[in-house]
């Protein structure tokens, strides 16, 4: 087996996982998968297609001759060949098919079915991009290498035409066929011959490599054929750069062979993000995880090199798997811990499927598949139902990305842009360094950070770098530069700063961590940053979520006091409903803080800036009602004047509403458009990656504190040139002090929010949320409750009345 793809069985068990543990997709309905191996093979794809649609060993077409499984639809498969011989079957059936593999669409007939659904973008996108990076470096020459299939031709014939539409020319064209045609020593011959062609000319600085998952592993073994020590011969050391398809794999003898040939490649990728949790859940990967998976046992012996012990046996082994071993120790050739495209595309995948049984199961009685409009029963539904619900599907990741097909069933999202490093220890990183994003306006689809590259040594790409005396002295990881001022250094962009490391003090290169890791003190190695964020166990957590229950607590007794004594002139002075409503809004101000504590996930993330502007508003416009009520009610008492007609519920609950209503609309606005969602902030902290709620679009989010803002203004404006009013109930003094507080409190919020970082941005908002509230709460009501509590007899309106004469 290739080891590198056990990864894609572990997303989709990840994904399942996922979704059978959350209430609010598939509720009382538990997802289960079987995975079948194609071998590579037409014969054995057509037999697992079969097997697969009539649950035989006997494979009797168009008959099921047993239940072992209900099959919804099938996600695969990751080669061209593979993918259009399922799609042969599966279309006639009308089985749902979601591809993951990144291949030109050569069969259009297939392509188009109604059935055949691919989880990548248009591999047009692949060429265009090719092309822009080659003009960005003015790579004038180049060589091309694909595989011997179909898929290479196509490619070969797509791209010389671009290639000669931009100028660029092509030195060298090469095919490499799959090991399994080997058939003599003549054959091996002359494909050594076909590939040594390939790299005589140096014209080429730059070679394209196309193919499917297995051609690194064949062109290895076909290199390694022609020079055995080819690591050392400078005629292999070229910028290579890898098309989406081609995974970064060796297999058996080849993990101990010098692949620094690749070092600096460019690789085109399917887009992908960081899903939260993956890696936790790699980690408690053991080989007695799931007794049902029968890879893993396979894999954990060709992956660790080591053999299972026989209980029915009692011959010693020498290198025997203790079943502690552990994944993230195996060089990123053989397994990668970070999700790579193709895995995220099977997660994406797994999840459309998920959520279009969810949207037929939740959906109008009108638009349900079962007759009379009943409830539909998932254990009862064909895979051909599911296709009007999965081609309209659209829904958000867990990270953050939007996910939905585009009108010819294919992913929006474009292709990453990395660079690989690889290590002493015969393991490499990712760097990403650009993107190909077709979803954009023109000229910003093609982005590249050319400071971010790491070369080839041989490749001709030194740069000067300008290192402060001071600097060096600072750090002790390289005494012997500090007495030079300026060093030339080779493929490499090391400042001093902790985002890099040189893997050995004496070698040229110095290679960055990836964005999820922090070098060692003595910059030899990358360990991985702790997740941070503020959560409801730790000290400052403890004390913010104590006091926004206690300041809750208090105003549930504000509330009970003023319903308890309702009837009261104090009470009923001070606009009833409007008080009743300016409390209810204040709890929720201090609750909604809840949402800012512990570690972000969907629903926080997409509830808690919105709620929190909403609320506020509704709090702040109550408070305007009160004040322009004071207003209206005293321009009223002047005889003839109009102003009589607006005193009264009518005016309040139209000011309350208008204001509220602008906000709501402000945040459908934002979560329509572009909604907060979980996210690492990897920059902040050296040695920690916060976990936090990205907020989509930070222009909206300061829309929303600008409307508070604008409130708020407004409300203390009016409040302070109506303080002195004559009127016994008159609250527009306790309301000034309150807009004073509150303002100061925000507008000191800003500066402060945009000075912290990591969980003590959290902090500072909640702080915020926290006194504003318990200042509006305090300022307005506590005077009220003096005069209700401790001195009942001055809650009398014709004493008032008496003290007024």
């Amino acid at each position: 087996m290739v080891m590198k793809f056990y990864q894609h069985v572990l997303a989709l068990a990840f994904a399942v996982n996922e979704i059978n543990e959350n209430p609010k997709i598939l509720p009382n309905t538990t997802l289960g998968f079987l995975i079948y191996d194609s071998y590579y093979d037409s014969k054995m794809t057509y037999r697992t297609i079969i097997e697969l649609l009539f649950h035989s060993d006997r494979f009797l077409p168009n008959y099921k001759c047993g239940t072992r499984t209900n099959a919804i639809a099938v996600i695969g498969g990751l080669e061209a060949d593979v993918s259009f011989r399922m799609a042969d079957i599966l279309g006639v059936y009308k089985f749902p098919q979601l591809t993951y593999g990144s291949f030109a669409s050569e069969k259009p007939d297939t392509a188009e079915s109604p059935t055949f659904y691919r989880m990548v973008p248009n591999e047009a996108h692949q060429y265009m991009g090719i092309i822009q990076l080659l003009l960005h470096f003015r790579w004038m020459w180049v060589g091309l290498l694909t595989g011997d299939d179909e898929s290479g031709l196509h490619f070969l014939k797509t791209l010389e035409p671009l290639l000669a539409q931009n100028g660029i020319c092509l030195a060298s064209t090469g095919r490499i066929p799959h090991q399994g045609r080997w058939n003599n020593l003549g054959d091996i011959n002359a494909l050594v011959s076909n590939i040594h062609q390939s790299f005589t000319d140096n014209r080429a600085n730059a070679f394209i490599l196309y193919g499917m998952s297995m051609t690194m592993i064949s062109l290895n073994n076909k290199i390694f054929l022609e020079d055995p020590t080819y690591g050392e011969n400078v005629k292999f050391r070229k910028v290579w750069i890898l098309t989406a398809q081609i995974d970064f794999t060796l297999s058996g003898i080849q993990r101990s062979w010098d692949f620094n040939i690749f070092h600096g490649a460019i690789s085109f990728s399917i887009h992908s993000r960081e899903v939260l949790d993956f890696q936790k859940f790699l980690h408690i990967i053991k080989p007695n995880w799931k007794k049902e998976d029968s890879f893993l046992k396979d894999f954990w012996e060709q992956a660790f090199d080591c053999t299972f012990p026989d209980p029915q046996e009692s011959v010693e082994i020498e290198d025997s798997c203790t079943g502690e071993e552990k994944l993230e120790s195996l060089p990123g050739s053989v397994f990668e811990m970070h999700m790579t495209g193709h895995s995220y595309s099977i997660y994406n995948a797994v999840y459309a499927v998920a959520h279009a049984l969810n949207v037929m199961s939740t959906s109008r009685p009108n638009h349900r598949t079962e007759d009379g409009g009943k409830s539909v029963d998932l254990q009862k539904v064909h895979p051909w139902q599911l296709h009007s619900f999965l081609q309209d599907i659209s829904f958000n990741n867990s990270a953050g990305e939007k996910v939905s097909f585009n009108g010819d069933k294919e992913m929006g999202a474009g292709f990453d842009i990395t660079n690989l490093v690889t290590l002493p220890n015969k393991s490499f990183v990712r760097v990403k360094v650009g993107k190909v994003d077709p979803c954009v306006p023109e000229g910003k689809q093609f982005i590249i950070h050319e400071d971010l590259f790491v070369w080839q040594t041989a490749f001709n790409q030194n740069c000067r770098i300008n290192i402060p005396i001071a600097g060096i002295k600072k750090n002790s990881s390289v005494p012997h530069l500090s007495k030079i001022d300026m060093i030339i250094i080779k493929n490499s962009f090391w400042d001093g700063c902790s985002s890099f490391f040189p893997p050995f003090l004496d070698m040229d290169d110095c290679i960055r961590c990836p964005e999820d890791q922090y070098p060692s003190e003595d910059q030899s190695d990358c360990f991985p940053k702790v997740i941070s964020f503020l959560s409801f166990e730790e000290c400052l957590g403890i004390s913010l979520s104590s006091a926004s229950v206690s300041f809750s607590m208090i105003t549930m007794l504000v509330l009970a006091t003023f319903v308890k004594h309702k009837n009261t002139t104090i009470v009923k002075a001070n606009n009833r409903d409007i008080t009743y409503s300016l409390l209810i809004s204040l709890l929720l101000c201090f609750l909604c803080s809840l949402l800012f504590l512990g570690k972000p996930n969907e629903v926080t993330c997409f509830l808690r800036q919105s709620a929190f502007g909403i609320i506020f508003s509704v709090a702040i416009s109550c408070v305007l009602a009160k004040t322009i009520t004071v207003v209206v009610a005293f321009m009223g008492t002047k005889p003839g004047s109009s102003m009589r007609n607006w005193v009264g519920k009518r005016l309040t609950n139209s000011i309350v509403l208008s204001c509220s209503f602008i906000q709501v609309a402000i945040c459908m606005i934002w979560l329509g458009t572009s909604p907060p969602f979980p996210d690492f902030d990897t920059q902040s902290l050296t040695e920690e990656m916060v976990a936090e709620c990205n907020e989509g679009s930070t222009i909206m989010f300061y829309v929303v504190l600008a409307y508070m803002g604008l409130l708020s203004i407004i409300s203390l404006t009016v409040a302070f040139f109506a303080r002195k009013l004559p009127d016994t109930f008159n609250e527009s003094k306790h309301i000034t002090f309150s807009m004073l507080v509150f303002c100061s409190v925000w507008v000191s919020f800003v500066p402060s929010y945009l000075s912290t970082k990591g969980k003590s941005m959290v902090a500072v908002e909640i702080f915020s949320i926290l006194s504003s509230s318990a200042g509006l709460l305090a300022c307005i009501f506590f005077p009220k409750l003096y005069i209700i509590l401790m001195r009942p007899q001055l809650n009398n309106r014709d004493l008032l009345s008496r003290r007024k004469n």
